[in-house]
C-alpha cells in the first residue's frame, strides 16, 4: 500500500504555519510603529534561515516557484533604485545606510507571501486584515462621537507602562482631524484606512453580501471624510469605483456617490476641520500660482524643487531620503516661509516625483519594469487566482496611484506598508490553489 503524501499545509514548517498570525500582529502594531518594526526585524531574521534552507533543498512547501520569483522581483524593484542612487548621493553615508537596512525587507516579503500561499493561510490573513480595518473604523467612529479613541487610549497607556513614554511624547499634537488608533500626533489614519479598505470591503461582501458591503463602505467612508486627508479621499474613491460596480452596479453606485457628496456637504457644515480642508481645496480654483500652491499646502513649491533635482541629477537622482538635503539648493522661493511652516521639505509628497528626484531616470525605469511584470503576472493568472488576489491588487494599485499625493515610499513606515501589500499580491496571485 502506498503512503499518503502529506498536504503542503500539514508538512510546512511550524514557523510558516504561524506566518498569518505574524503578519496580522505586524499590522495591528502599526500604531506602535517601533514595536511593529521590531516584530518585522525579528520575524525576518527568524524566518530567513528556515526560508533559505527549505527553498534551496528544492522544495516548494513554502512558496510556489512563480510566487518566489515575483516576490523577489518586487523587492528588487524597490531596492535596486536605492543602490544605484547611493553611488553619488547628496548624503552618501545616509543613502548607503538605507540600502543596507532595507535588505531586511527581502525575507519580510518572502514570509508575507508564504502566509497567503495556501487557501488556509490566505483566508486567515485576508480575513484578519479586514477585521483589523473594520475595528479601526469602529474605533474612529467612537472617537467622532465621544471625542477620543478608546483603542489609542489603551495602546498609549500600555506603552507608558512598558517604556514610561506616551505615544505622542516629543511629537506635535495636532487634533484638527480624526486620529483614531494612531492618535492626534500621527494623522495618517485616513490614508492607511483607505489603503486597507479593500480587505474590509471584501470581507463584508463575502460574509454578509451587498448589505454588509454597503454598511462597511459607509462607515469607512465617514471616517475617511472626518480624517481630513484629501489624498485618502481620492484613494477611497478609487476603491469604491472598483468594488462598488461589482457589488451594486453602476446605477446604485451613482446613488451611493451622490449620498457621499451629500455627506461631504453636511460634514463641511458641521465639522470645522472638514470645512477648513474644503476651503483650502477651493483655493485651487484661483487663477494664480500662489492660490494653487496654498491649496496644495505648499506642495507646488515642493514639486518644483523635485523637478529641479531631477534636472540637476537626471541619471540616479539625489539619493534615497536625500530630498531634505537637496531641497535648499532647489527651493524656488528661498527665504520665504513655506505653507507647511518652518524647515525644509522632507520628501516630494508624490510617488512619481519622489522616485525621479531621489533615484533618477534609472530608478524610475526599474519601477516601471517591476510594475510591468506585476501586471503581466495578473494578465496570465487564471480567474480563481485573480479572485484571491483582487483585494491585495486593489490595495497596492490605489496606494501608488500616480495622480494623487503620497507619503514617502522610502520611509520606514510607508515603505513597509507598500512592500507588505506587494508581497500579499504576489503570494495570493501565484500561490497554491488548495491546501
Amino acid at each position: 500500500m502506498s503512503a499518503v503524501s502529506p498536504s503542503p499545509a500539514a508538512s510546512a514548517p511550524k514557523l510558516l504555519r504561524w506566518a498569518p498570525a505574524w503578519v496580522l500582529a505586524f499590522v495591528a502594531l502599526w500604531p506602535l510603529h517601533g514595536f511593529a518594526e521590531l516584530l518585522l526585524v525579528l520575524g525576518a531574521l527568524t524566518g530567513l534561515a528556515t526560508l533559505l534552507v527549505q527553498r534551496f533543498r528544492g522544495g516548494t512547501r513554502l512558496l510556489s516557484g512563480p510566487a518566489w520569483a515575483l516576490t523577489s522581483v518586487l523587492f528588487f524593484t524597490y531596492w535596486l533604485p536605492e543602490l544605484v542612487s547611493a553611488l553619488d548621493a547628496v548624503d552618501t553615508w545616509r543613502s548607503l545606510r538605507e540600502v543596507l537596512i532595507d535588505l531586511r525587507y527581502l525575507p519580510f516579503l518572502w514570509l508575507v507571501a508564504a502566509a497567503v500561499d495556501t487557501q488556509r493561510g490566505w483566508r486567515k490573513t485576508f480575513t484578519g486584515l479586514g477585521v483589523i480595518a473594520l475595528l479601526w473604523t469602529l474605533d474612529a467612529l467612537m472617537e467622532a462621537a465621544i471625542g477620543h479613541s478608546p483603542v489609542f487610549w489603551l495602546l498609549d497607556h500600555a506603552r507608558i507602562a512598558l517604556t514610561g513614554h506616551s505615544m505622542c511624547a516629543g511629537s506635535t499634537v495636532v487634533a484638527d482631524r480624526l486620529g483614531g488608533v494612531l492618535g492626534p500626533c500621527n494623522l495618517k489614519l485616513g490614508i492607511l484606512l483607505a489603503s486597507l479598505s479593500p480587505f474590509a470591503l471584501d470581507l463584508a461582501w463575502r460574509k454578509f453580501g451587498r448589505a454588509g458591503w454597503l454598511l462597511a463602505a459607509l462607515g469607512i467612508g465617514l471616517v475617511i471624510i472626518l480624517a481630513g486627508s484629501r489624498a485618502s479621499w481620492i484613494t477611497y474613491a478609487l476603491v469604491m469605483l472598483w468594488t462598488g460596480w461589482r457589488a451594486l452596479g453602476w446605477k446604485r453606485l451613482g446613488l451611493l456617490f451622490a449620498a457621499g457628496a451629500l455627506a461631504m456637504t453636511l460634514a463641511t457644515v458641521v465639522s470645522p476641520q472638514v470645512r477648513g480642508r474644503m476651503q483650502l481645496t477651493a483655493q485651487a480654483l484661483s487663477a494664480n500660482e500662489q492660490g494653487v500652491d496654498a491649496a496644495l499646502t505648499g506642495r507646488g513649491r515642493i514639486w518644483s524643487a523635485a523637478v529641479c533635482m531631477l534636472r540637476e541629477h537626471p541619471i540616479n537622482g539625489v539619493g534615497v531620503r536625500g530630498f531634505r538635503d537637496a531641497f535648499p539648493g532647489c527651493d524656488p522661493q528661498p527665504g520665504v516661509v513655506a505653507a507647511w511652516g518652518t524647515g525644509v521639505a522632507l520628501h516630494a509628497h508624490q510617488i512619481v516625483l519622489e522616485v525621479l528626484s531621489e533615484t533618477g531616470l534609472v530608478g524610475f525605469m526599474i519601477w516601471l519594469a517591476g510594475a510591468a511584470l506585476a501586471l503581466r503576472a495578473w494578465r496570465f493568472a487564471d480567474a480563481a487566482a485573480r479572485t484571491r488576489a483582487r483585494p491585495a491588487m486593489l490595495a497596492l494599485a490605489v496606494s501608488v496611484f500616480p495622480l494623487n499625493t503620497h507619503l514617502a515610499a522610502y520611509s520606514t513606515f510607508w515603505g513597509s506598508v507598500l512592500l507588505l501589500l506587494a508581497a500579499l499580491y504576489a503570494g495570493s496571485l501565484l500561490g497554491r490553489d488548495s491546501d
